[in-house]
């Protein structure tokens, strides 16, 4: 796996520490529709050290691929984040496996970034990394991004009832999930 891809329109990074400033500027400018759908963050989240200390961690454990962060860019302008992919939990043999994750600037919504980066980090996943299954995990009012799933061919397997705390509050997420032989119907 290497560090840096292109699609037709993006290219895709591990990004190092040193580009903390950007990471932290896509929060700021998302923080309350991200917010939404995450967990509670840490009180120093929004800041460039906080930030410059997850990207270097985020960095080694790409290197190790046991997590892997893709940031997402519009060609030719390489100063601001549009959006991240992301494959956490990775589990390696038996199982080859790994939970999706993605989130993009609202500035960027509709014009099929999501789409196009993900389906190129899902080519990675499934040629490079050798990984057979993807799941994604979904708030069952998230209808966007069920949408998106769906057109990119992943399956409902059905809800997992209130698996993740939420703000203080335990709710359900959908069960989304595709395999490496279905790569090729998207």
């Amino acid at each position: 796996m290497k560090m840096n891809y292109e699609t037709p329109r993006l290219i895709l990074k591990v990004l190092p520490d040193t580009a903390a400033r950007q990471v932290l500027q896509f929060y700021l400018d998302n923080q309350d529709v991200f917010e939404q759908y995450e967990i509670d963050r840490p009180r120093n989240f929004y800041t460039e050290n906080y930030q410059k200390s997850l990207l270097h961690c985020e960095y080694n454990l790409a290197v190790k691929q046991s997590f892997v962060r893709f940031w997402a860019f519009e060609k030719g302008k390489e100063e601001r984040v549009i959006g991240t992919v992301s494959f956490q939990h990775i589990c390696w043999t038996p199982y080859l496996s790994c939970e999706l994750g993605y989130k993009f600037d609202r500035r960027y919504w509709g014009k099929g970034y999501a789409k196009e980066s993900i389906q190129k980090c899902l080519a990675i996943a499934f040629a490079e990394m050798k990984l057979h299954r993807i799941e994604a995990q979904v708030q069952p009012e998230n209808t966007a991004s069920k949408k998106l799933l769906q057109r990119l061919g992943f399956v409902k397997e059905g809800t997992k009832r209130q698996s993740v705390k939420l703000h203080g509050v335990w709710k359900d997420h959908e069960v989304y999930a595709l395999l490496s032989e279905e790569m090729q119907e998207v």
